[in-house]
C-alpha cells in the first residue's frame, strides 16, 4: 500500500445544536478525532451506539445534521472537505468518497429500476452514452454475484431480497472506483449468512479496485476478519487505535478491553460474560477529564481532572487516550465482572 493516506483527518470537530436556551447550544459531539485511510485499506470505527462512528462519517462526507458545526481539516485525494464549497464537495462525492448505508431500501428509489440508478450514478460523473451506462451498469451488478444482471437490471428494487438489495447498492456505490468507501453498518438488516457475503464482497472490492474502505460497525466479529486497523471511539473521543490483530489481542485501554470482553466466544453459548457498568455521558453532560473514567474500574484522580491525548505504546502504530494505560491486569478483561450493567 502506499504511504500517501487517501483520507487524512485532522482534530476533527462536530458541534451539534442542542436547540432551546443559549446554555443548552454548542453539543460537542465529535471531540478532536485524527487518523489517516490508506489505498486498499480497511478501518473499522468501533465503540457503543452514541460514540460518534456514524457522525464522524457524515461530517467527512459533508452531510452533518443541520446546524452542526464542523472543524477541523478532512483532506481526500489531497483536496480539503471541510468549509469546502456545495460544488466541490458533490464532485468529491462519487468519484473520491462514498457511503453504504444501513438501509439498503431506502436508498434506492422505488420508482425507477436498479439499472436505470446505477447509470445514473455513473452518468452523473463520467461522459458517457446512454447505452454504454447501460452496459457498465450490468456489469457492476454482475461483479457483486446479482445473478442473471442483466434481466435484474430491469428490475425494481421491491423485486430485490435485502441481501441483493444491499450488493446492488454496494454497486452503485463503487461503480466509479471512488477512493474510498465508507460502510455504515452495511450489513445490520441481514441475516447472518447474507453478513458474511457483504463483507466477503467489500474484501473483494478492495483487492480488485484499491478502493479503500471505512467500517462503521459495533459487530467486533466483523472487524477482526476484515479489517487492517481500528479505531475505538468513545463520547466522540479517540480511545484506542492501531492494527486490528494488536489491539484485539492486547488493548491498552479498559474501555477496549471491556468491549471486547463482552464478545461471547464461539464456544461457550450459556456463559455469563463481563459486562461495562453504566451508560456513555450525554453530550450535555461530559466530565472535565476522561469521558470513560465514571465506568472505568482503574479510574484514579487524573482521570476525573484531565483529557487524555493519543499515546504511543510501542513502534506499531499502537495508541491509546488513557492515563492509566500501563496498569491495566493481563488478561485485560479481568478489569469487568459477568452480568448486565
Amino acid at each position: 500500500m502506499s504511504e500517501r493516506p487517501v483520507l487524512s483527518v485532522r482534530d476533527l470537530r462536530v458541534t451539534l445544536d442542542g436547540g432551546g436556551p443559549r446554555q443548552n447550544r454548542g453539543l460537542p459531539a465529535v471531540r478532536g478525532l485524527s487518523f489517516d485511510v490508506l489505498p486498499g485499506e480497511a478501518l473499522a470505527l468501533i465503540g457503543e451506539s452514541g460514540a460518534g462512528k456514524s457522525l464522524t462519517t457524515r461530517a467527512i462526507l459533508g452531510l452533518a445534521p443541520h446546524g452542526a458545526t464542523v472543524t477541523g481539516s478532512v483532506r481526500v485525494g489531497g483536496r480539503e472537505a471541510v468549509g469546502a464549497a456545495p460544488s466541490t464537495l458533490r464532485a468529491l462525492r462519487g468519484r473520491r468518497m462514498s457511503l453504504i448505508p444501513q438501509d439498503a431500501l431506502s436508498a434506492l428509489s422505488p420508482v425507477h429500476t436498479v439499472g436505470a440508478q446505477l447509470a445514473h450514478a455513473l452518468r452523473s460523473v463520467r461522459r458517457l452514452s446512454r447505452a454504454r451506462a447501460w452496459e457498465l451498469a450490468v456489469a457492476a451488478l454482475d461483479r457483486v454475484g446479482v445473478p442473471d444482471a442483466a434481466r435484474r437490471a430491469r428490475a425494481y428494487p421491491h423485486e430485490f431480497s435485502g441481501g441483493m438489495r444491499q450488493r446492488a447498492v454496494i454497486a452503485m456505490v463503487t461503480v466509479n472506483e471512488p477512493d474510498v468507501v465508507f460502510a455504515d453498518e452495511p450489513t445490520t438488516a441481514l441475516d447472518p449468512r447474507a453478513q458474511t457475503r457483504v463483507l466477503d464482497l467489500l474484501d473483494d472490492l478492495r483487492a480488485a479496485t484499491g478502493t479503500a474502505l471505512v467500517l462503521v460497525t459495533h459487530d467486533l466479529a466483523s472487524v477482526s476478519g476484515h479489517a487492517d486497523r481500528v479505531v475505538v471511539l468513545y463520547a466522540g473521543r479517540h480511545v484506542e487505535s492501531g492494527p486490528v490483530e494488536g489491539v484485539f489481542a492486547a488493548p491498552r485501554a479498559p474501555y477496549t478491553a471491556g468491549l471486547l470482553a463482552s464478545v461471547p466466544p464461539p464456544e461457550s453459548k450459556d456463559r455469563r460474560l463481563p459486562a461495562i457498568g453504566g451508560a456513555p455521558p450525554s453530550p450535555r453532560d461530559l466530565p472535565d477529564g476522561c469521558a470513560f473514567a465514571p465506568r472505568c474500574p482503574l479510574a484514579a484522580d487524573p482521570c476525573h481532572t484531565d483529557l487524555p491525548e493519543p499515546h504511543p505504546t510501542g513502534d506499531d502504530g499502537h495508541l491509546v487516550s488513557c492515563h492509566r494505560w500501563r496498569d491495566l491486569p493481563d488478561p485485560a478483561h479481568r478489569l469487568f465482572t459477568a452480568g448486565s450493567p
